[in-house]
């Protein structure tokens, strides 16, 4: 492991809420947090009540819930009230086409005001909330809505034509909604704008079981159809303490999470988490560009970040002094999601911005944070950081034996936060696969060291075993991305007859540097310098781009396939596709 550097931030321009780890740990009890939370009689609840309605009908009412800025330069924005009103016109609009309380209804549409106040309104429903990228193909869009049995979607002109191709196979899908006037009712499809228009402004929430469920996401995995991953109500509890804790969310802040709503960051993070503290967000439509995220943040005075280490990293490539010409002022708290961040990129954020990128840590299964780095606390740069408060985690063998500190092994949960996944999509069995002796075993590979930080070694199929050791992809990258010429990097294990297998790189360069075996060469020196003898890339190829996923995660699996002539699986959530 490299040399292990660590942070404390002195730069703290709040006190945080929540001051110290240890003290709220201390004799934490979920029924506690839940608390916090404000429920119905006899325990009903209903997640999109204390998302939107709860600060509607008090003194949140006339506050800025969302601006919103398209690709096309329009801004909008919308209060507590407004988007109160504007949900439970959307949830009468379903029910007059007849959803009853767990229907599954979808969207396929581009990041719009539109999608935040169709999610919202088929929670009150009572519905199950999906959403889908706007860039799936036929198979992807096909694989989804037959195995949901979505009975509605909402989608969008340019993209409803996708649906026609497929909507034959699809025997539960009764209704269309098409959003900006864009619907053909000789076709029978709806019109979003229209139908709300006649809906009431007023809507009778459902008050629903804790553990009936509320959103639903298909994530994709190496084989197989990708999976429907169900959560409850009931997440919201853990959903808003983190985006309390770890996003740091005070009433003043004006909160940025730069995911799309079709992964699970943007539901749990740019819409359920913020929106449940009370907290004003920014929802951009657009395409990253290095300039346009600086306008975005010196515009709106946005103070709490939340954004992907790959986004840091194009940040990092496009230039250090771009940020200069932006008043970048009011950031005080910065968080990093989607894949592990690189130390490089911590150290770059403090030179920069005066910041440090807090990591977290968590899944499309766990529904939360689990893992993190706290504003309370020091950072040791490119650790996961520590547990949640109630969280129980440990390193396990193949037994489901718990490892000792500082050994390798499985990242294992203890089941029972409130926003873990209640199931897989009409597939127990794979849900069951989960799960080793008492352990949610997440499919990571981790250590824990003497202070309780978390350290991630790779996904458990990722790690490389090369001349008898073990080397984990996340730290060549890290090291990788920390030579000059390094924009970002993807690492794998390529077979070996003498070494079992070799360590091979794939290297994107920063503007300026062109590929040559010269560069190769000082690049594997440079990483000797680094890391063990062993762990050093013996190949590296120079490329214009690396597979990612929408979430901004690096798809070694597919590098490796390309090299090794290997089915490629499923790509439906790749960023290219």
């Amino acid at each position: 492991m490299q040399e292990i550097s660590v942070f404390k931030n002195k730069n703290l321009k709040k006190t945080p809420t929540m001051p110290d780890l240890e003290e709220a740990s201390r004799d934490f009890k979920w029924e506690d947090a839940k608390k916090e939370i404000e429920c119905f009689e006899d325990g009903k609840m209903n997640a999109a009540w204390n998302v939107i309605d709860v600060h509607a009908n008090g003194e949140r009412k006339n506050k800025i819930a969302l601006y919103y800025e398209g690709d096309d330069g329009i801004i909008e924005k919308f209060t507590f009230g407004e988007m109160s009103e504007l949900s439970n016109r959307f949830a009468n609009v379903l029910k007059k086409l007849g959803i009853q309380r767990q229907d599954r209804v979808f969207y396929f549409l581009s990041r719009s005001p539109e999608l935040y106040v169709s999610f919202l309104g088929t929670l009150k429903a009572g519905a199950i909330a999906g959403t889908l990228f706007p860039a799936f193909g036929d198979d992807a869009l096909r694989d989804r809505l037959l195995d949901s049995g979505a009975k509605v979607i909402v989608t969008e002109g340019p993209l409803k034509e996708r649906l026609y191709k497929i909507r034959d196979s699809l025997p539960d899908l009764k209704h269309i909604i098409v959003v900006k006037n864009g619907a053909d009712t000789s076709k029978g499809e709806f019109c979003y704008n229209t139908e709300m228009a006649a809906a009431s402004s007023y809507f009778e929430i459902e008050k629903m079981n804790p553990e009936d469920y509320s959103f639903m996401l298909y994530t994709s995995g190496t084989t197989g159809k990708p999976k429907g991953v169900v959560h409850a109500h009931a997440g919201i509890v853990q959903q808003y303490l983190s985006a309390k804790w770890v996003l740091d969310l005070q009433d003043d802040d004006i909160f940025w999470c730069t995911a799309d709503l079709g992964w699970v960051t943007g539901i749990v993070y740019g819409l359920l988490g913020p929106w449940a503290c009370g907290t004003t967000q920014v929802g951009y439509g657009g395409r990253f560009k290095p300039e346009k995220w600086y306008e975005l943040i010196q515009r709106y005075k946005i103070t709490v970040w939340y954004t992907a280490p790959t986004a840091i990293r194009m940040l990092m490539a496009a230039s250090d002094d771009l940020p200069k010409n932006f008043d970048l002022s009011s950031l005080r708290h910065l968080c990093s999601v989607g894949e592990p961040l690189n130390p490089e990129g911590v150290k770059w954020s403090v030179e920069v911005f005066g910041q440090p990128f807090h990591d977290t840590w968590w899944q499309t299964e766990t529904g939360s944070i689990l893992i993190t780095n706290y504003p309370c606390m020091p950072i040791k740069f490119g650790s996961m950081g520590k547990l949640f408060p109630g969280i129980e985690a440990a390193i396990i063998d193949e037994a489901g034996n718990p490892l000792p500190q500082g050994a390798e092994g499985d990242l294992a949960i203890k089941p029972g936060w409130p926003s873990m996944m209640r199931t897989i999509w009409k597939n127990e069995a794979r849900f069951k696969e989960y799960f080793r002796g008492n352990w949610y075993v997440t499919g990571d590979t981790a250590m824990i060291d003497k202070d309780g930080y978390f350290w991630y070694v790779g996904r458990a199929d990722d790690v490389i075993k090369t001349s008898g050791e073990r080397v984990g992809p996340f730290e060549v990258e890290s090291a990788l991305v920390e030579h000059d010429a390094v924009a970002e990097a993807g690492v794998i294990g390529k077979p070996d007859e003498l070494r079992g297998n070799i360590i091979k790189a794939f290297v994107m360069l920063k503007p300026g540097f062109t590929a040559s075996d010269d560069l190769k060469k000082e690049i594997q020196q440079f990483i000797k310098g680094k890391l063990a003898g062993h762990a050093y890339p013996r190949e590296i190829d120079f490329v214009d781009s690396l597979p990612k996923t929408r979430s901004g995660k690096i798809m070694r699996r597919l590098l490796k396939a390309k090299e090794l002539g290997l089915p490629i699986g499923d790509t439906s959530t790749l960023e290219n596709d």
